[in-house]
Protein backbone atom coordinates (compact mmCIF):
# COMPACT_ATOMS: atom_id res chain seq x y z
CA UNK A 1 0.00 0.00 0.00
CA UNK A 2 1.19 3.15 -0.97
CA UNK A 3 2.00 5.79 1.76
CA UNK A 4 0.57 9.31 0.31
CA UNK A 5 1.94 10.79 3.49
CA UNK A 6 4.02 14.03 2.52
CA UNK A 7 7.29 13.84 4.14
CA UNK A 8 8.60 16.01 7.51
CA UNK A 9 10.89 17.99 4.98
CA UNK A 10 8.18 18.53 2.95
CA UNK A 11 6.00 19.65 4.84
CA UNK A 12 8.70 22.43 6.36
CA UNK A 13 9.59 23.23 2.50
CA UNK A 14 6.02 23.75 1.88
CA UNK A 15 5.24 26.03 5.51
CA UNK A 16 8.00 28.19 4.46
CA UNK A 17 6.62 28.48 0.69
CA UNK A 18 3.18 29.34 2.17
CA UNK A 19 4.04 31.87 4.40
CA UNK A 20 4.63 34.95 3.01
CA UNK A 21 5.93 36.81 6.59
CA UNK A 22 8.29 34.02 7.39
CA UNK A 23 9.91 33.88 3.72
CA UNK A 24 10.55 37.62 4.28
CA UNK A 25 12.08 36.76 7.97
CA UNK A 26 14.10 34.06 5.95
CA UNK A 27 15.67 35.88 3.42
CA UNK A 28 16.18 38.61 5.50
CA UNK A 29 18.07 36.66 7.46
CA UNK A 30 19.98 34.82 4.97
CA UNK A 31 21.43 38.53 3.32
CA UNK A 32 22.62 39.65 6.34
CA UNK A 33 24.28 36.96 6.73
CA UNK A 34 25.52 36.80 3.85
CA UNK A 35 26.11 40.39 3.90
CA UNK A 36 28.44 40.13 7.03
CA UNK A 37 30.52 37.42 5.61
CA UNK A 38 31.51 40.13 2.56
CA UNK A 39 31.70 43.33 3.85
CA UNK A 40 32.70 43.14 7.55
CA UNK A 41 36.50 41.81 6.61
CA UNK A 42 36.80 44.29 4.35
CA UNK A 43 37.02 46.78 7.61
CA UNK A 44 40.27 44.84 8.68
CA UNK A 45 41.85 44.86 5.25
CA UNK A 46 44.62 47.45 4.89
CA UNK A 47 44.02 48.38 1.46
CA UNK A 48 40.91 49.78 1.75
CA UNK A 49 40.94 50.87 4.74
CA UNK A 50 44.38 53.06 4.84
CA UNK A 51 44.85 55.85 1.78
CA UNK A 52 47.60 55.25 -0.95
CA UNK A 53 50.90 56.95 -0.36
CA UNK A 54 51.01 60.58 -1.06
CA UNK A 55 46.28 61.19 -0.75
CA UNK A 56 45.64 64.25 0.91
CA UNK A 57 42.49 65.31 2.08
CA UNK A 58 40.63 67.48 -0.07
CA UNK A 59 41.78 71.70 -0.04
CA UNK A 60 39.21 73.89 1.17
CA UNK A 61 38.89 75.10 -2.21
CA UNK A 62 38.83 71.63 -3.65
CA UNK A 63 36.09 70.72 -1.03
CA UNK A 64 34.05 73.59 -2.35
CA UNK A 65 34.52 72.58 -6.22
CA UNK A 66 33.43 69.41 -4.85
CA UNK A 67 30.21 70.87 -3.07
CA UNK A 68 29.87 72.29 -6.85
CA UNK A 69 30.29 68.99 -8.70
CA UNK A 70 27.74 67.29 -6.39
CA UNK A 71 25.35 70.19 -6.59
CA UNK A 72 25.40 70.26 -10.16
CA UNK A 73 25.03 66.94 -10.99
CA UNK A 74 28.32 65.96 -12.69
CA UNK A 75 27.97 62.22 -11.10
CA UNK A 76 25.14 61.59 -12.71
CA UNK A 77 27.02 61.36 -16.42
CA UNK A 78 30.92 60.65 -15.31
CA UNK A 79 32.07 58.36 -12.79
CA UNK A 80 34.32 58.44 -11.03
CA UNK A 81 35.70 54.67 -10.46
CA UNK A 82 38.24 52.81 -13.22
CA UNK A 83 37.99 49.19 -13.46
CA UNK A 84 40.65 46.48 -13.49
CA UNK A 85 40.16 45.69 -17.48
CA UNK A 86 42.19 46.84 -20.45
CA UNK A 87 40.19 48.52 -22.16
CA UNK A 88 39.26 50.88 -19.28
CA UNK A 89 43.03 51.23 -17.98
CA UNK A 90 44.16 52.00 -21.88
CA UNK A 91 41.64 54.74 -22.08
CA UNK A 92 41.97 55.97 -18.38
CA UNK A 93 44.74 55.05 -16.81
CA UNK A 94 45.38 53.30 -13.70
CA UNK A 95 42.72 51.34 -12.37
CA UNK A 96 40.78 53.06 -8.96
CA UNK A 97 42.30 51.27 -5.61
CA UNK A 98 40.18 51.46 -2.36
CA UNK A 99 42.47 53.50 -0.55
CA UNK A 100 42.11 56.37 -3.15
CA UNK A 101 38.73 57.23 -1.54
CA UNK A 102 39.45 57.31 1.91
CA UNK A 103 38.78 60.78 2.23
CA UNK A 104 35.84 60.77 0.02
CA UNK A 105 32.67 61.70 2.03
CA UNK A 106 30.22 61.00 -0.43
CA UNK A 107 32.47 58.99 -2.88
CA UNK A 108 31.75 60.46 -6.48
CA UNK A 109 32.10 56.48 -7.68
CA UNK A 110 29.01 57.39 -10.00
CA UNK A 111 26.87 54.52 -12.50
CA UNK A 112 26.34 55.68 -15.88
CA UNK A 113 28.77 57.29 -18.32
CA UNK A 114 27.49 59.77 -20.67
CA UNK A 115 30.57 61.51 -20.67
CA UNK A 116 33.88 59.97 -19.50
CA UNK A 117 35.24 58.74 -16.03
CA UNK A 118 37.06 61.52 -14.61
CA UNK A 119 38.94 59.55 -12.09
CA UNK A 120 42.30 60.72 -13.70
CA UNK A 121 41.34 63.71 -14.95
CA UNK A 122 43.43 65.73 -12.87
CA UNK A 123 46.59 67.18 -14.57
CA UNK A 124 45.60 66.19 -18.10
CA UNK A 125 44.11 69.57 -18.86
CA UNK A 126 45.33 73.09 -18.12
CA UNK A 127 43.08 75.33 -15.93
CA UNK A 128 42.05 77.44 -18.91
CA UNK A 129 41.01 74.37 -20.45
CA UNK A 130 38.69 73.55 -17.95
CA UNK A 131 37.11 76.74 -17.76
CA UNK A 132 36.26 76.88 -21.03
CA UNK A 133 35.38 73.79 -21.84
CA UNK A 134 32.74 74.56 -18.56
CA UNK A 135 31.89 77.87 -20.20
CA UNK A 136 30.85 76.17 -23.92
CA UNK A 137 31.71 72.36 -24.32
CA UNK A 138 30.86 72.46 -28.02
CA UNK A 139 34.26 75.10 -28.71
CA UNK A 140 36.64 71.94 -27.55
CA UNK A 141 34.48 68.66 -28.33
CA UNK A 142 31.64 69.74 -31.43
CA UNK A 143 29.54 66.48 -30.29
CA UNK A 144 29.34 66.41 -26.65
CA UNK A 145 26.04 66.81 -25.15
CA UNK A 146 27.15 68.14 -22.06
CA UNK A 147 25.43 71.57 -20.52
CA UNK A 148 27.58 74.40 -20.27
CA UNK A 149 27.81 76.04 -17.07
CA UNK A 150 28.68 79.70 -17.44
CA UNK A 151 27.06 80.80 -14.44
CA UNK A 152 29.69 79.45 -11.95
CA UNK A 153 32.31 81.97 -13.47
CA UNK A 154 29.92 85.09 -11.42
CA UNK A 155 28.92 83.00 -8.26
CA UNK A 156 31.53 83.21 -5.80
CA UNK A 157 32.66 80.21 -3.27
CA UNK A 158 30.67 80.73 0.28
CA UNK A 159 34.16 81.45 2.19
CA UNK A 160 32.24 81.77 5.48
CA UNK A 161 31.20 77.90 5.38
CA UNK A 162 33.92 76.45 4.98
CA UNK A 163 36.00 76.59 8.56
CA UNK A 164 32.86 74.31 9.59
CA UNK A 165 32.94 72.07 6.88
CA UNK A 166 36.38 70.92 7.81
CA UNK A 167 36.14 70.88 11.15
CA UNK A 168 33.36 68.41 10.17
CA UNK A 169 35.30 66.36 8.30
CA UNK A 170 38.63 66.83 10.79
CA UNK A 171 36.00 65.25 13.41
CA UNK A 172 35.69 62.32 11.16
CA UNK A 173 38.98 61.45 10.99
CA UNK A 174 40.56 63.55 8.17
CA UNK A 175 44.07 64.85 9.09
CA UNK A 176 43.04 68.44 8.94
CA UNK A 177 45.38 70.93 10.89
CA UNK A 178 43.70 73.39 13.09
CA UNK A 179 45.98 75.83 11.22
CA UNK A 180 43.95 74.43 7.91
CA UNK A 181 40.23 74.81 9.28
CA UNK A 182 41.01 78.41 10.85
CA UNK A 183 42.34 79.27 7.64
CA UNK A 184 39.68 78.29 5.12
CA UNK A 185 37.16 80.90 4.75
CA UNK A 186 40.30 82.95 3.91
CA UNK A 187 41.80 79.99 1.67
CA UNK A 188 38.65 80.44 -1.22
CA UNK A 189 37.55 84.30 -0.26
CA UNK A 190 37.37 85.68 -3.58
CA UNK A 191 37.30 82.44 -5.69
CA UNK A 192 34.62 81.59 -7.82
CA UNK A 193 32.44 78.31 -8.15
CA UNK A 194 34.44 77.78 -11.42
CA UNK A 195 37.71 78.31 -10.07
CA UNK A 196 36.58 75.28 -7.24
CA UNK A 197 35.19 73.11 -9.63
CA UNK A 198 38.38 73.48 -12.23
CA UNK A 199 40.39 73.01 -8.77
CA UNK A 200 38.51 69.87 -7.37
CA UNK A 201 39.35 68.54 -11.27
CA UNK A 202 42.73 69.05 -11.15
CA UNK A 203 43.55 66.98 -8.08
CA UNK A 204 41.41 63.78 -9.20
CA UNK A 205 42.99 60.90 -9.45
CA UNK A 206 46.68 62.32 -8.87
CA UNK A 207 47.77 60.11 -6.42
CA UNK A 208 47.96 57.05 -8.28
CA UNK A 209 49.25 57.03 -11.85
Amino acid sequence: MANNTPSTKGMSHQKVETNSFLMIVLILLVISIGGLVEIVPLFFKKSTTQPVEGLKPHTALQLAGKDVYIREGCFVCHSQMIRPFHAETMRYGHFSLAGEFVYDRPFQWGSKRTGPDLHRIGGRYSDEWHRQHLMDPRSLRPYSNMPAYPWLADRMVNADAMPARLRVLQLLGHPYTDEEVAGAADAVRGKTEMDALIAYLQVLGTSVR
